[in-house]
């Protein structure tokens, strides 16, 4: 399975929509997407990962590097993910609960909070 990645850009905040797997073949992409939004200024970023079904430990590599990318270039990393309880797209929080890395990331359930400074994150 492949993983594909449509870009868009929502006021200050570049949104990245995954579609697929997210692992070792195709998590380079994820890498290459988010560096090229650094390489253009654009340093809030947002990675819509509700259509993501399956991660494994090297997607989660990738999203920890991008977060560490994010902040030392002073932006800002955030997830779409579904609430808890949902069916499409939960195997992504299930994995970075179980690695005990979600509390790293700001998670929001759709692109409009995503994008609204007023919103607050979901609980991890």
């Amino acid at each position: 399975m492949t993983l594909r990645v449509a870009e868009t850009e929502r006021g200050e905040w570049t949104v990245l929509h995954m579609h697929g797997e997210l692992d070792l073949v195709t998590s380079p992409v994820v890498r290459q997407s988010v560096h090229d939004a650094v390489a253009v200024g654009r340093h809030d970023v947002v990675l819509d990962l509700s259509e993501v079904f399956f991660c494994d430990s090297s997607g989660v590599s990738v999203l920890i590097a991008s977060r560490r990318l994010m902040r030392s270039c002073g932006g800002r990393l955030r997830l779409i993910l579904p609430a808890r309880g949902a069916e499409d797209g939960s195997h992504v929080n299930r994995v970075l609960g179980a690695l005990g890395v979600r509390r790293l990331f700001e998670v929001y359930p759709d692109w409009d909070s995503a994008v609204d400074d007023e919103a607050q994150p979901l609980s991890a």
